[in-house]
């Protein structure tokens, strides 16, 4: 779908990064809602979220958690927030899926398909760790698949849908886009479909612009002017792939959920400075950044006065 204004996203913690890995990735939830609220200040119209146990940054989905910096993020900035139903890594469908059935969010993540999905060459990067969790949370996935079978799928689109709550469809490949298209034509997701490529993990496609454009020619093909598109790049591609997706007239999204860096082996302050950058990159293309009001336009959203915190 061509539009005028890019969209930023903002993901804010995610649950692939641990503790040891930069001390600017945000655990508790002050620390979340400041680093939400900076990147909101910053450009970024959408705030994809995730929670951590505030005593050692593991991953949770407790709606409690959530609880303690939703209200926050939304007295402070108009952004539209995004909860994450990918969770963390081998929690069950119901785990992930509650803090969205409580706080009925303007949008959801949804990943669309199960898959490899490996961490584990982290370990390698580091000697020793902060908290005795983090090591044995990475060598888990030589040997794990993350799952979101096509009923797993169906019963997530069905259930937040009564909420009227809309999706980013996380595509971590090409048959990602396929399933998508098979609930599109059952009619459970509507347009205008918000497409998320996710390329750089382990399992998933690369991160490179030849892939890129083999995924945008892929959802043209099934989807026409049905959707819009956000690239995120993982790890050191998050913004030469921002820029050349801003440049196809697509989204961006950044965040310390993606990448820990700011630049090439220099670890990012907090995630308002990577907005800062990618915002730098959209104006110099002489592309207009979106405000919330206009991500909730493009996107068809309900509206921040009719979620649930």
């Amino acid at each position: 779908m061509p539009q005028k204004k890019a969209i930023i996203t903002c993901a804010i913690t995610g649950s692939i990064h641990t503790p040891t890995m930069s001390e600017h990735l945000p655990i508790t939830p002050d620390e979340i809602a400041e680093q939400a609220i900076g990147a909101a200040e910053a450009g970024a119209a959408v705030l994809h979220l995730h929670a951590r146990k505030p005593d050692d940054g593991r991953p949770t989905q407790d709606p409690d958690v959530y609880m303690q910096f939703l209200p926050r993020i939304k007295q402070n900035t108009n952004a539209v927030v995004n909860i994450t139903t990918g969770g963390g890594l081998g929690m069950p469908v119901e785990e992930r899926l509650a803090p969205s059935l409580v706080a009925e969010p303007e949008l959801c993540s949804l990943n669309m398909g199960s898959m490899n999905f490996g961490i584990f060459p982290m370990l390698e990067k580091y000697e020793a760790w902060k908290y005795g969790w983090e090591p044995d949370y990475l060598a888990s996935t030589k040997d794990f698949i993350f799952k979101n079978t096509f009923n797993d799928i169906e019963s997530i689109l069905t259930k937040m849908g009564k909420k009227e709550t809309r999706f980013e469809f996380e595509c971590y490949d090409a048959g990602h886009l396929y399933t998508l298209k098979h609930f599109y034509d059952r009619g459970l997701v509507k347009a205008p479909i918000f497409v998320q490529f996710v390329m750089g993990i382990l399992g998933g496609i690369g991160a490179d612009t030849e892939n890129l454009v083999f995924l945008k020619k892929t959802a043209d093909k099934l989807f026409g002017e049905a959707y819009v598109w956000s690239i995120l790049g993982a790890g050191r591609m998050q913004m030469p792939l921002a820029a050349v997706a801003a440049g196809m007239g697509g989204n961006v999204r950044v965040g310390l959920e993606d990448s820990l860096l700011i630049s090439r082996g220099k670890l990012a302050k907090n995630n308002a400075e990577q907005v800062a950058k990618v915002r730098s990159i959209l104006e110099s293309l002489s592309i207009e950044v979106a405000t919330p009001d206009e991500a909730r336009e493009i996107l068809a959203l309900k509206g921040g006065d009719r979620v649930k915190f």
